[in-house]
């Protein structure tokens, strides 16, 4: 459609049309987001804790490197991201005189010199079945990982995720993972985030503070929900990511507290018991389905996505 208009507006019409023709050729010309990370579902990340469960509960109680309820849930885990289309690969230890198990998970494509690696310990100790300690941290990458094949996202860089044996006996899988890693192989990995304990039944909201662009990526996220942070400090080089970090590797990751006590100004910057434990259940027959905090899991999951789709465009 021609608009006609009066001879004296044409020339600042023609100058302003020419300006936004020109804002649009920048605009395009900018790199675009790959895609924005997807929401979470809790309930799926839930439907995995009760697996987990079940599986404990009908191998003696427990998760426990070198016993069966492990390489079931191993098993679990693996049938899932097999049918979702990752290449999984079950890496073999010793520990203990008893045989453990990493499992790695590599989503198809993105630049194999750049790799975001996201990772949990998936054993539990022996007294129990471990669904905070670490089934959430398990769910939750399992669940990211599952929503990364339903986007059919490809980003940039290349997707690995890992599910860690015998932590519990002293970071003994991860450790053999980074280990047995070549030098050359070690310098393409970008970064590694760690999730151990994010669904604690008194919650904190705590951040690694190793990497200062992973820890940003976090706080961003969560300062886009106004939930404050504090640093983690509780397990710290207590959890799988020290072995990396050790290693030279950039990592970070998210943790809702163990054993150490609520504070007060905690417990009115958070809600929740102050004078309690985070979790009152760490390392005990009751750290069970009904030991997580749904509001936790749900939250950090979310940041588990986003940081995943942030670091890897």
């Amino acid at each position: 459609m021609k608009l006609s208009v009066p001879g004296r507006v044409t020339g600042a019409a023609v100058i302003a049309v020419a300006a936004l023709l020109t804002t649009s050729a920048i605009a395009d010309a900018a790199p675009a987001r790959v895609a924005a990370a997807p929401d979470i579902p809790v309930a799926n990340v839930k439907a995995h804790l009760t697996q987990l469960q079940s599986i404990a509960t009908a191998n003696g109680g427990n998760r426990a490197h070198g016993r069966t309820g492990y390489k079931a849930s191993l098993d679990y885990v693996k049938a899932k991201l097999d049918a979702a289309g990752f290449t999984t690969t079950i890496q073999q230890f010793t520990a203990s005189g008893r045989v453990g198990y990493n499992l790695i998970a590599d989503w198809p494509g993105g630049d194999a010199n750049q790799v975001v690696m996201a990772g949990s310990h998936l054993d539990s100790v022996t007294s129990g079945a471990g669904i905070n300690d670490n089934g959430s941290g398990s769910a939750a990458v399992l669940e990211a990982a599952l929503a990364v094949s339903r986007a059919q996202y490809q980003p940039t860089k290349h997707l690995r995720f890992a599910w860690w044996g015998a932590e519990e006996l002293g970071l003994v899988g991860s450790r053999y993972y980074v280990n047995n890693l070549s030098t050359a192989n070690r310098a393409k990995i970008s970064g590694y985030l760690n999730f151990d304990m994010i669904g604690s039944p008194n919650p904190g909201y705590f951040v690694y503070d190793d990497d200062p662009a992973i820890e940003k990526t976090f706080k961003d996220f969560y300062a886009g929900l106004g939930v404050a942070t504090e640093i983690e400090t509780e397990g710290d080089g207590r959890s799988d990511h020290a072995p990396f970090k050790s290693a030279g590797i950039p990592v970070g990751g998210l943790f809702t507290g163990a054993s150490n006590t609520k504070s007060a100004a905690q417990a009115a910057k958070w809600g929740g018991t102050a004078g309690q434990s985070f979790d009152r259940c760490y390392h005990s027959s009751c750290d069970t389905t009904s030991n997580i905090n749904d509001t936790a899991l749900n939250r950090n999951s979310d940041a588990l996505a986003y940081a995943v789709w942030e670091l890897s465009e």
